[in-house]
């Protein structure tokens, strides 16, 4: 590992992934290198240097790295013509650009999908290559793959493209594949409209259709996309769990809808459950898939960090768009019986914190608060927060600035719920759906709440109760929140025992060119 400070310019941009095709104009004007410190700029997330980006694509591990694709404009910070950014990690913290993976050709532009590692060489392409199967997005939407031999480096696209033709459906897209071993066949998961259509293929290349999933069940206020099934375990049990992205969700825009059920390699049966179930009650967390291959057996999944409502006109200008933090999967059981979703940080996440440099502890009365300046003032930082509430308790978190900016996130136990208010967070005027905040339910373990909250330069991740109830928001202050105020916002005489630690953590882009 190098210092990047100590290395020369241009040899750092090349280990950055800037001299790649739609990027060379900024070795040629060094004024428009961003430098990752920009306003606005996570500090703890992943976002492309500059240009346009949306969904996850082609989440794999292989040889020690996390591939993250991602769906990518790289000459504008608006949507626009879809190429296939690229970028690695070994932590699942520190990300280094690479050039871009997939641009658009005769077929189209390069819309979402998947990627798999080919162990056995179904496809003919060589043991252990990563096959990308990806949407060709031309006239038609039509599902095209491509393979890497150089560990995802660079793609070769399939001479017999596409291999799964258009049947007459206008949105026809994002296949997520994985093997299935008990049918020995690999197996696709397609949006097709307003359902999720299954298919199945021995080699990747010639594939039929199983089976179809989705009418009359979950939220279908808007098209279906960006699927992705796979198992977890729930009491010793195998479940089967489907991904589905899609609008018109409670809190307004996008958002990731779940079903748990059975899968026999052919059709999806979703268990008896209050859908929609919703993998994050916040209002920026869209198009969440997992990675293949995970060496440690973990589902882990990431999300794109905005909201189609507003995401075009976010006041981020270098750049448009971002990731959530990498997160693991788990089920867990609901009261009344059914399967629930997990989602909280990776552990590489949560061992990135040091010491925590403030600790809160008080019993609140009502309308009395504590609080703490975070250390990292600028950068990012963690709290946990254990909180003892009455029955009808109600707690504010409130992080600030100097500039009285502010995002509060309140428990309340009265009604059961968790919300989030941006309305003052700083600036929010750039468009009119940006403003509202957020609900979800609150799942309490008797009368104590435990919540662990990423505050970012432009974001905020709430987890709550082991990864039941998580919210994703984003934010543009001015300044990034360095303040923590807990207050007891309960009426009468409910106190609240509060419990706090603030741990600061350092900037993502502080190191590294390899």
């Amino acid at each position: 590992m190098k210092n990047c400070l100590s290395m020369n310019k241009v040899v750092c941009l090349l280990a950055a992934g800037i001299f790649c095709g739609g990027v060379l104009d900024m070795v040629a004007q060094p004024e428009l290198i961003p430098k990752r410190d920009e306003q606005y700029r996570p500090q703890l997330h992943f976002s492309p240097l500059r240009g346009w980006n949306n969904d996850p694509n082609g989440l794999v591990w292989l040889d020690g790295e996390y591939h993250l694709y991602y769906q990518y404009n790289p000459n504008e910070n608006k949507w626009g013509p879809m190429h296939w950014g690229h970028a690695v990690s070994r932590d699942l913290i520190h990300w280094e650009d690479l050039p871009i993976a997939l641009y658009p050709d005769k077929l189209g532009t390069i819309f979402s999908g998947s990627a798999v590692v080919d162990w056995n060489n179904t496809a003919g392409f060589g043991e252990g290559v990563i096959v990308a199967i990806y949407t060709s997005a031309g006239e038609k939407q039509t599902q095209s793959i491509a393979y890497s031999t150089d560990k995802g480096r660079t793609f070769t696209k399939y001479e017999g493209n596409p291999v799964i033709p258009n049947p007459g459906i206008n949105d026809f897209r994002d296949p997520k594949v994985f093997w299935h071993e008990d049918s020995e066949q690999w197996v696709m998961s397609l949006a097709t409209g307003s359902t999720i259509s299954f298919y199945g293929s021995p080699n990747l290349k010639q594939w039929e259709k199983l089976s179809e999933f989705g009418e009359g069940i979950g939220s279908h206020s808007g098209v279906w996309e960006c699927p992705d099934l796979f198992p977890l375990v729930l009491d010793k049990e195998k479940k089967w769990v489907l991904l589905v992205s899609n609008g018109g969700t409670p809190n307004g825009g996008t958002a990731t809808q779940y079903f748990v059920g059975k899968f026999d390699g052919r059709e999806f049966c979703a268990d008896p459950a209050p859908y929609p179930l919703w993998l994050d009650s916040g209002r920026d967390n869209y198009a969440s898939v997992t990675w293949s291959d995970e060496p440690n057996g973990r589902r882990l999944v990431i999300g794109w960090m905005s909201n189609w409502d507003y995401a075009n006109q976010v006041p981020s200008q270098v750049w448009r768009g971002g990731f959530t933090l990498p997160r693991e999967l788990t089920l867990t059981r609901h009261p009344d019986g059914h399967a629930l979703l997990n989602t909280v940080p990776a552990k590489e996440i949560l061992s990135y914190a040091g010491r925590a440099s403030a600790t809160l502890k008080k019993n609140l009365a009502p309308n009395e608060s504590i609080g703490a300046f975070s250390e990292a003032k600028t950068g990012p930082w963690m709290a946990k927060v254990k909180l003892k509430m009455p029955e009808k308790g109600i707690c504010d978190l409130v992080l600030s600035n100097n500039q009285s900016e502010q995002c509060v996130l309140r428990v309340n136990a009265d009604k059961g719920i968790l919300e989030t208010d941006r309305s003052r967070s700083g600036k929010i005027n750039f468009h009119g759906g940006f403003v509202s905040g957020s609900k979800g339910l609150l799942y309490m373990d008797e009368d104590e709440v435990n919540l662990t909250v990423f505050v970012d330069s432009a974001s905020v991740e709430m987890f709550v109760e082991n990864g039941v109830s998580p919210q994703t928001t984003i934010l543009y202050p001015k300044l990034p929140y360095d303040y923590l105020k807990i207050l007891n916002f309960s009426d009468s005489d409910k106190r609240i025992n509060v419990k706090a630690e603030i741990y600061p953590l350092e900037s993502i882009w502080k190191c590294k060119c390899k």
